[in-house]
């Protein structure tokens, strides 16, 4: 059965993250049905992703796959999906795939970007599109903290309670913290990510950068694999699934950082 992948780009702050749910209102679910309409049948069509994204985080760059026998050109199946969609849902791009395509296990390495807006007064037209931090903040603190997380480490102390993965070990490539005008910039790139990993390590890094904690403190909490000694899981609201790499056999487009209004954030 012919695979097709799709780029996908969604606003997270209406809905209740990707993965279906009984009451139907996630990404997965809104896009299956989308997918169901346009293939004439209105019955949902299976999707599997890239990364599963939590209540409130954003989609710049998510990657999906689907077999089907729906035979539609390319663009086809962007203008035709789209037709289907809400607003703050969008096919970015289709594209015919190998069966050895898999959106999940094809990938190599998954990008996070978080948006913090520093200020004395939380900005209202970045409601649900920007975390927010009040307090002065320690950049250079932060990022020498945030060496610590760099490798492969059991990432034990980042991770959700209810996280479904078989094992916490994962690979960090990079942890780039940059000022960025009224922002700060937050770049975490990985094998994979657990869940609620990246809002946790947010959390912990905004710890060191007010000054509770230590840069040390860091490095202890990793090796400590405790959750419970952790920061609080920060806001979702500025993070985004920014890009999605995978083998260049498969020639998939490139993430465009203009096309999802990310390009001022990355560099």
């Amino acid at each position: 059965m012919p695979r097709i992948a799709l780029g996908l780009a969604y606003d997270g702050s209406a809905w209740q993250g990707w993965q279906t749910q009984p009451h139907g209102q996630t990404v997965q679910d809104t896009l299956e049905a989308a997918l169901g309409a346009f293939g004439g049948a209105h019955l949902p069509i299976a999707t599997i992703c890239a990364g599963r994204t939590d209540t409130g985080v954003h989609g710049a760059a998510q990657v999906v796959h689907l077999d089907t026998d729906l035979a539609r050109r390319d663009q086809s199946w962007v203008r035709g999906v789209n037709a289907f969609l809400p607003p703050s849902i969008a096919v970015q791009w289709a594209q015919s795939m190998p069966e050895t395509f898999h959106a999940r296990f094809s990938a190599r390495s998954r990008t996070y970007v978080y948006l913090l807006w520093r200020g004395r007064v939380r900005p209202p037209l970045w409601a649900g599109r920007a975390g927010w931090c009040f307090q002065p903040l320690d950049l250079d603190a932060m990022r020498q903290a945030a060496r610590a997380l760099i490798g492969e480490h059991d990432f034990s102390s980042f991770r959700s309670s209810q996280c479904q993965a078989r094992h916490p070990v994962r690979t960090m490539h990079r942890l780039d913290i940059e000022d960025r005008g009224p922002f700060i910039v937050f770049t975490l790139r990985a094998n994979a990510f657990l869940h609620h990993m990246v809002r946790n390590l947010i959390g912990a890094l905004l710890q060191v950068g007010q000054g509770r904690e230590s840069v040390a403190w860091m490095g202890r909490l990793l090796q400590a694999r405790d959750r419970r000694l952790g920061a609080p899981t920060f806001m979702p609201d500025g993070l985004y699934l920014a890009d999605i790499e995978y083998p260049c056999e498969f020639g998939l487009p490139p993430f465009d950082p203009a096309a999802s209004q990310l390009a001022p954030f990355i560099g």
